[in-house]
């Protein structure tokens, strides 16, 4: 029998994290296959909230627009004691910056998210393959072979690298016999109904607390008459299957018979779980998303988390098939892992604090929006490297508006678009050196770009209003070396180009 042609990468799994490393993969020039069990896109809300750094991940890979048409931000909450229903700001909505254009968590079921990201992979030339289930996983130093069924038959899937993003009953991560450590609450149960419904004003996500951790919320999804319904069960309560079940059991939480549900779309019974993978990956096999790490649903942090592992990964995966040392898979764990831990301290904190009707577990803030999230300390940015006055190594690189010489208007944003890394000189001796730097011609290439100094090659922009300056914390020559994922990877205020050089051989062939 002959061997099956040999792809770059397997992902498994098409919800947003297998989509988002999917997606960045295919950009890269990858030969990429998507399979997912389930015989068609994922059509529930489940998550539903979108924070503003998974918006510029978005933006980068090109599926923004779709979610921002899709969404909106979100309404305040009322909460409902009696016949008053008291309004409370759980997002503080702030007006766009230079450095951070997408300020609000955006509302937006994750059906239309996974839509997005599909049709993005679609413009890429690529389709997920639904109805396919992965049954089994070999490797050995070189190829992963994964046994993939569907309705035609078995077939064998030969790749050099697989991602598994399927999932809290992850098969890739049963298949690597990686251990899920934590907790599951099954006594602790919520319904979740998405439905349309009448007699229920749209401008507030409305919640009816009660004494005890008893709590029903409902939730306008936008453009749409729908609701998404969360009904926290009792420990021993059936969970009611049928429309007049569900609203009965509605009438009688609320004691507001006005309600009325017309047309029930998605149920479903979540149970929190408290997970994370002891390990995201082994040999050619690396995990994604809840595949690694599972959530409470408090905070809107799953979703986002895991579209993130993915993006962090797509580039490193990208990088070592173009020939970088395999050793910078490594760093995906290393940089994700703790990032996953610290969500899922934060997102149990909010869950307990909904139980016991405390008003600060319904706020979010800077801690939900992921934007402050580094890697700084990491195996890419370690602690003692240079800083400026307000960035380090590791962390997010910030927005900012320049000029081109015809005086028109460009975002940073716009420059790192793309599956690139971005080098930024700000100065003449840094543009120098920017100049001398040698990037290799395999994997990912380097944009260059110089503010305030004239350049010879790549992009010449200025800072009239000092947004780079201000938002970087730029006080003279300085050399930044931006990564595909849109983390500093590099700050030299001295010695640039041995410096970047040497930061750069840790990313690249």
């Amino acid at each position: 029998m002959n061997r099956p042609p040999v792809i770059d990468v397997l992902v498994v799994g098409a919800g947003p994290s297998g989509s988002a490393v999917a997606i960045d993969l295919v950009r890269r020039g990858l030969d990429v296959r998507i399979v997912d069990r389930s015989p068609h896109a994922f059509d529930g809300s489940r998550a539903k909230g979108v924070q503003p750094r998974s918006l510029e991940v978005l933006e980068d890979l090109g599926a923004l627009d779709d979610v921002l048409a899709g969404g909106s931000t979100y309404p305040k909450l009322g909460l409902h004691a009696g016949p008053l229903a008291l309004p409370w700001k759980m997002f503080p909505h702030k007006e766009a910056t230079a450095d951070v254009p997408y300020p609000d968590t955006w509302l937006i079921p994750q059906f239309r998210t996974d839509r997005a990201l599909h049709a993005r992979l679609s413009e890429l030339g690529r389709a997920v393959e639904f109805g396919r289930e992965l049954t089994e996983l070999t490797q050995d130093e070189e190829t992963v072979v994964a046994k993939v069924a569907g309705t035609q038959g078995t077939e064998e899937i030969v790749a050099r690298y697989v991602v598994g993003a399927d999932g809290g009953s992850s098969v890739v991560r049963r298949q690597l016999g990686v251990g899920f450590v934590g907790t599951t609450d099954d006594g602790d149960r919520v319904l979740i109904v998405d439905a349309s419904v009448s007699g229920l004003a749209r401008d507030r996500w409305h919640m009816w607390p009660r004494p005890g951790g008893g709590l029903i919320g409902a939730c306008p999804l936008p453009d749409s008459d729908m609701f998404q319904w969360m009904i926290r069960l009792t420990p021993d309560e059936e969970p009611p299957s049928k429309r007049d079940d569900i609203l009965l059991r509605i009438h009688d939480h609320t004691h507001d018979r006005r309600i009325q549900l017309h047309d029930i779309r998605w149920t479903s019974v979540f149970r929190p779980n408290i997970r994370l993978a002891e390990s995201y990956g082994r040999g050619r096999v690396l995990l994604a998303g809840d595949a690694a790490h599972v959530h409470p649903p408090a905070g809107a942090q799953g979703l986002n988390t895991g579209m993130q592992d993915g993006y962090n990964l797509g580039w490193k995966l990208g990088q070592v098939l173009a020939g970088a040392n395999p050793a910078l898979l490594d760093t995906y764990e290393a940089e994700r892992q703790p990032i996953a831990a610290a969500v899922l301290g934060l997102s149990t904190k909010k869950w307990g604090g909904i139980a016991r009707l405390d008003p600060s577990s319904m706020k979010r803030g800077k801690d939900e929006q992921q934007l402050s999230l580094t890697y700084h300390g990491g195996p890419l940015a370690p602690a003692e490297g240079m800083r400026t006055g307000t960035l380090r190594v590791g962390d997010r690189a910030p927005d900012a508006e320049l000029f081109g010489a015809d005086g028109a208007g460009t975002r940073l944003f716009d420059v790192f678009r793309g599956p690139h890394f971005t080098a930024i000189a700000y100065g003449a001796d840094a543009a120098g050196d920017l100049e001398r730097l040698a990037w290799p011609t395999a994997g990912a290439r380097l944009k260059r770009l110089t503010v305030g100094a004239a350049a010879a090659d790549g992009l010449a922009l200025s800072d009239p209003g000092n947004t780079l300056r201000r938002g970087y914390g730029l006080t003279g020559d300085t050399l930044l070396l931006i990564r595909p994922d849109g983390y500093i990877g590099h700050i030299a205020t001295r010695d640039f180009l041995a410096t970047t050089r040497s930061a750069a051989r840790a990313m690249t062939p």
